[in-house]
């Protein structure tokens, strides 16, 4: 049975989050076979909650007064455009809070805070077989053909 959407509040990550952000970064991390080090945690927390930083920016999602979501997103420079453009790296919702509508609304959160900047379009990333994320997305975005490449490690 679908558990009914909530009205999660959205609102940008804040630097008393930390404790409350990290286990979700984490797990989603963990959900990609990945892990960063301490030194990526803090300089990534950091940045995001930097007011001076711009290009780097963290959302969370409340449900009751708990985070619940997460979600990173980035402006760049595009070669093809004029205005820049915006990458949803990261998104997350803790399992019990999965089906409730939270992803869905922190990615309307990226594309609102993505407009208001002046960058019309955000694109993101996913595994092939995320099939249960693919499912949200095929419905709120357009899948394109492009396939990912990546520089070999040294």
């Amino acid at each position: 049975m679908a558990k009914p959407n909530v009205q999660a509040v959205i609102r940008p990550l804040r630097p008393d989050d930390e404790a409350a952000w990290r286990p979700l970064w984490s797990a989603y991390l963990e959900f990609y076979n990945s892990g960063v080090t301490d030194a990526v945690y803090r300089s990534s927390f950091d940045r995001m909650t930097d007011p001076s930083v711009t290009d780097y920016n963290g959302l969370v999602a409340e449900v009751d007064g708990e985070i619940v979501g997460i979600t990173h997103y980035i402006y760049h420079l595009h070669g093809w455009r004029v205005e820049k453009v915006c990458y949803l790296q990261d998104l997350f919702v803790a399992p019990q809070a999965r089906g409730m509508g939270v992803a869905q609304s922190l990615i309307e959160a990226v594309y609102a805070a993505a407009d208001a900047a002046g960058c019309p379009s955000v694109y993101w990333m996913t595994q092939e077989d995320n099939a249960t994320a693919r499912r949200l997305y095929d419905r709120i975005a357009t899948l394109t053909p492009f396939i990912k490449y990546q520089r070999r490690s040294a």
